[in-house]
């Protein structure tokens, strides 16, 4: 699962990013600082059984604080994006291409406005037309994959026994694209399957649609604390009603990260409260501190919005369920007695053998059964997993 944070310079990418992750990355106000795309390690955040079941988990990968399950994600910051960019403007080509192997995009934008198309500082800009230019790029960058060559894969569908949706997927694959997202696209836009009839503008429309359910986008509304910032949003909720838009201060949930890995105070990434430790912050840190609890988390009862970034990206758009497997049903442990030890993400409707493969394809191979642990309920391979799930895998 590898989520890619995107968006024009100078809007907090790299701040979002290094939140999420605590990350060491080159953060200021100045364009194109992000030149290398940045590569770590987020956590979307669960309610681990462990309170239901009355026992302490012990994960091979992640963390468990006070009862929340903390389970990773790969995430991605790219260079910055601006018009232009699927012509090779600013970093633009260096933008697409680490982007192919994104699942979903979360698109951190200034609402403040105090940032223009390029990222240099203004006042009044309008934080939606990032919205409209960004997918502008994502939908050329992907029309520019098949439309320069659309009569040469028009004129290879006519002379060989190639399917024209096997060929579009080969033509896509670099970007994460199956047979069965064409095919949906094609449907969702209400395209024939004449392929060599196709106009340019259907095309456009086609590759539009794939975008959309290929890379699905989460918008944050960062710098929500600043200039205009609250007019701006509310004023996005209302020009783009079916978007998931949340409102964002990355610079906060950095702030408040930092000061608990610094023991300065106690807070669970994604909270709406955190505790203070009297003795050991300075007035300038309780003044900051107190000024991101009043004017962020009471205000927009979303914590700072980064860690409902994460969670949206990965529970929202992609429809992934929690799966904890287990070799003890009993105890639920590995076999070095480790509770809970793993939290797999699935797709929503996968299967016990889906699960199976998940786990390792020598356990799928092998696969028997399964069994629910909190009812010792034996499972066929077609059980299909709800979230919160504890299997065993039964192998030959």
């Amino acid at each position: 699962m590898l989520i890619g944070i995107v968006g024009k310079p100078n809007v907090g990418k790299s701040t979002f990013f290094k939140a999420s992750t605590l990350a060491e990355v080159a953060i200021a106000s100045y364009p194109f600082t992000t030149i290398k795309a940045n590569e770590g390690v987020g956590f979307v955040k669960v309610k681990c059984p462990e309170q239901e079941l009355k026992i302490k988990c012990k994960p091979n990968h992640g963390f468990c604080l006070e009862g929340w399950r903390f389970i990773p994600v790969k995430l991605l910051d790219v260079a910055g994006l601006v018009p232009g960019a699927h012509k090779g403007k600013g970093l633009g080509n260096k933008f697409l291409d680490d982007l192919r192997q994104a699942d979903a995009l979360i698109h951190v934008i200034d609402i403040s406005g105090t940032t223009n198309e390029e990222g240099k500082k203004t006042q009044g800009y309008d934080p939606s037309y990032d919205i409209k230019f960004l997918e502008d790029e994502l939908d050329h960058w992907f029309y520019n994959i098949i439309g320069g060559n659309w009569a040469n894969i028009i004129r290879k569908i006519k002379i060989t026994d190639v399917k024209p949706i096997e060929l579009l997927a080969e033509k896509f694959s670099g970007l994460k694209i199956t047979e069965n997202m064409i095919k949906i696209a094609i449907k969702n836009c209400a395209l024939s399957d004449d392929f060599p009839s196709w106009s340019d503008e259907q095309l456009l429309i086609f590759v539009r649609q794939l975008r959309k359910s290929s890379k699905p986008i989460i918008i944050a509304a960062n710098k929500i604390d600043k200039s205009d910032g609250l007019n701006n949003y509310n004023k996005l909720r209302a020009d783009f009603p079916n978007y998931i838009i949340i409102p964002c201060s990355a610079e906060s949930e950095l702030a408040l990260r930092e000061a608990a890995r610094d023991k300065k105070i106690d807070y669970i990434p994604g909270s709406i409260e955190f505790s203070e430790k009297e003795d050991k912050l300075t007035d300038k840190q309780k003044k900051a501190l107190e000024f991101i609890k009043e004017k962020i988390l009471k205000k927009f009862r979303e914590g700072t919005g980064v860690q409902t970034c994460l969670n949206h990206a990965i529970f929202a758009l992609l429809k992934q369920i929690v799966i904890y497997p287990v070799e003890n049903e009993n105890h639920f442990t590995d076999s070095k007695n480790n509770v809970l030890p793993d939290a797999l993400l699935l797709k929503d409707g996968s299967t016990a053998i889906d699960l199976a493969y998940a786990v390792h394809s020598d356990i799928g191979d092998a696969f028997i059964s399964a069994i629910d642990a909190r009812t010792h309920k034996r499972l066929a391979k077609d059980y299909q997993l709800k979230d919160n799930d504890i299997i065993r895998i039964m192998t030959k």
